[in-house]
C-alpha cells in the first residue's frame, strides 16, 4: 500500500538512512529516529501506519516504545528489528501487540513482504471497526432513479468524487445523503482508504468530540486508556458528518481547525496530531440562513461546501417512485416469494407525497411485505397515510400520465372506507365530510 506512513526507529543511523532510500523508492513515506525517546515524540505528533522497531537503543528501549504505541496508536503495526541473541524478548514483544519481528540482518525484499501484510492486517482492523459500527444501519447500496433530476445529480457526483476538495450534501430527511456519500468515496482515490460515519445529532457534545478525536488515559473518568478518534481512522480516507447542521457552536471552531490545516488533539492531550481526510458534510438545514442566525459559523460553511450537491426529495422526482418500490421489492423479499405491486397500489404510490422521501417508501413497501397476503401487494395494505387528494398539485397514474381528479377522489374514499371497515359514520369523520355527502359520492362512483 503506496504511500503508507513508516516510522524507523533503530541507533544504527547508516542503517536508517540506507533502509528510508529503498522504502522512498518502494513509494513509501518514511522518517527516521535514531532512539526510543524521539520515537514517542514523533508517535504524539503523527499516526504511522507502521514502525520499524529496533530494541536495542539508548536511552529509550523499543519495548517502551511498543508499550506507548500500543497504548496511544492501538491500531499501528509495530515490526520488532533485533540480533540474534533477542529473539525471546522479540516474542515477548509479539505477546505484547507487536505484529511481527525480523532478526539482523534481514534481505530487504523479506523486509517489504512483511510491511505489505502489516498494512494489510491494519486495513483489516480498521473496516472491522468501521463495519461494526454500521451493523443496525439498513442502507442501499445502489442509487436507483432514471429520472433526469436524480441522473443530473449522480453525474455531479462522480465529477465531484475526482477531486479532494470538501462536499457538502444538502436535501431533506431520507433523501439518500448518506448513500451519496458512499458513491462520492467509492468513485474516488481514496477509495482503497476507509469510510467513517457519525452523526451529529445522535452524540452529546463531549461525546462527539471523543469519538471524532479521540481521547488521552485519565482525560475523563471511564478513560482508562487511550483510544483514537475517527480523523485518525479515516486517514487517508473519508470522513462523513451526517446532520453537521446540528454541531454545536463549542466544536464547531475545533473542527474549523481541523478543516484548515489537518491538526487536531485528543481529549486530555496536549500534542498537534495530524490526518489526512477528505470530509463530506450532510445537513437537511439551510445552513447559509443558519449562519445568519449565528447558530453556524460562516468560515466552517465556506469550508464545507467546496461543492454543495442538492438531493432532490421523493416528489420531485415521481418516475423514480414504481422503481424504487420494485427495488425495495426485491430487497427486502423472501427470495422463493416475490411479490408484486397491483395497479390500485401503485397508482396510490404514484399519488402520495412522500414528505419522508425515499425512507419513507422503504418502510411502507417493508410494512406492505408484512401484511399483504397473496401475490399481490394492494393499496390498502400500503397504509398509506390519508391526505385530502385536492392538495396535491399532480397526480400520475402507472405510465406517468395525469389522473382524473374524480378517479384520484374514487381511490381516496374507497382507501378510507375500507380502513374503517365500511363504517360510514367514522369514514365520514376521517374524510372531513358529512354523512350525506360520502352516501352521494359511494353512489356516484358505484363503490362496494
Amino acid at each position: 500500500m503506496k504511500n503508507s506512513q513508516i516510522l524507523i526507529a533503530d541507533d544504527d543511523q547508516t542503517l536508517c538512512y540506507l533502509l528510508k532510500e529503498e522504502l522512498v523508492l518502494e513509494g513509501y513515506n518514511v522518517d527516521i529516529v535514531f532512539d526510543g525517546k524521539f520515537a514517542i515524540e514523533n508517535l504524539k505528533k503523527k499516526s504511522y501506519d507502521v514502525v520499524l522497531l529496533d530494541l536495542e537503543m539508548t536511552e529509550i528501549m523499543g519495548e517502551e516504545v511498543l508499550d506507548y504505541a500500543k497504548e496511544h496508536h492501538p491500531t499501528t503495526q509495530i515490526i520488532v528489528l533485533t540480533g540474534k541473541s533477542d529473539v525471546r524478548t522479540a516474542i515477548d514483544c509479539i505477546k505484547k501487540g507487536a505484529y511481527d519481528f525480523l532478526t539482523k540482518p534481514y534481505e530487504f525484499g523479506q523486509l517489504v513482504v512483511v510491511i505489505e501484510r502489516a498494512l494489510e492486517h491494519k486495513d483489516l482492523l480498521l473496516r472491522n471497526t468501521i463495519l461494526s459500527s454500521k451493523l443496525n444501519k439498513s442502507v442501499p447500496h445502489a442509487i436507483v432513479g432514471e429520472s433526469k433530476t436524480i441522473r443530473d445529480v449522480i453525474g455531479l457526483a462522480e465529477r465531484a468524487a475526482k477531486s479532494d476538495s470538501n462536499i457538502l450534501l444538502e436535501g431533506e430527511t431520507g433523501t439518500g445523503k448518506e448513500l451519496f456519500a458512499e458513491f462520492i468515496h467509492q468513485n474516488s482515490n481514496r477509495n482503497k482508504k476507509p469510510l467513517v460515519t457519525i452523526n451529529c445529532a445522535s452524540l452529546p457534545d463531549q461525546l462527539i468530540e471523543s469519538e471524532l478525536f479521540g481521547y488521552e488515559k485519565g482525560a475523563f473518568t471511564d478513560a482508562k486508556t487511550s483510544k483514537q478518534g475517527l480523523v485518525e481512522i479515516a486517514d487517508g480516507g473519508t470522513l462523513f458528518l451526517d446532520e453537521i447542521g446540528e454541531l454545536s457552536l463549542t466544536l464547531q471552531p475545533k473542527l474549523l481547525r481541523f478543516l484548515e490545516k489537518g491538526e487536531f488533539r485528543r481529549v486530555g492531550g496536549i500534542a498537534n496530531l495530524t490526518s489526512d481526510v477528505r470530509v463530506i458534510g450532510a445537513t437537511n438545514k439551510n445552513l447559509m440562513v443558519e449562519a445568519e442566525n449565528k447558530t453556524f459559523r460562516r468560515d466552517l460553511l465556506f469550508r464545507l461546501n467546496v461543492i454543495t450537491l442538492t438531493i432532490p426529495p421523493l416528489r420531485e422526482r415521481s418516475k423514480d417512485v414504481l422503481l424504487l418500490a420494485e427495488f425495495f421489492i426485491q430487497q427486502k423479499s423472501p427470495v422463493r416469494n416475490i411479490k408484486r405491486l397491483s395497479k390500485e397500489a401503485e397508482i396510490s404510490l404514484l399519488n402520495y407525497s412522500f414528505p419522508g422521501n425515499v425512507r419513507e417508501l422503504a418502510h411502507i413497501i417493508e410494512r406492505a411485505l408484512i401484511f399483504s397476503e397473496g401475490e399481490e401487494i394492494q393499496s390498502k395494505d400500503l397504509n398509506l397515510p390519508i391526505i385530502a387528494a385536492g392538495n396535491q398539485d399532480r397526480t400520475f397514474d402507472e405510465s406517468g400520465e395525469v389522473v382524473p381528479l374524480d378517479e384520484i377522489e374514487k381511490v381516496h374514499i374507497k382507501k378510507a372506507l375500507d380502513a374503517n371497515d365500511w363504517n360510514r359514520e367514522n369514514t365520514a369523520k376521517a374524510l372531513g365530510i358529512a354523512q350525506k355527502t360520502l352516501y352521494s359520492k359511494i353512489k356516484k362512483y358505484n363503490l362496494k
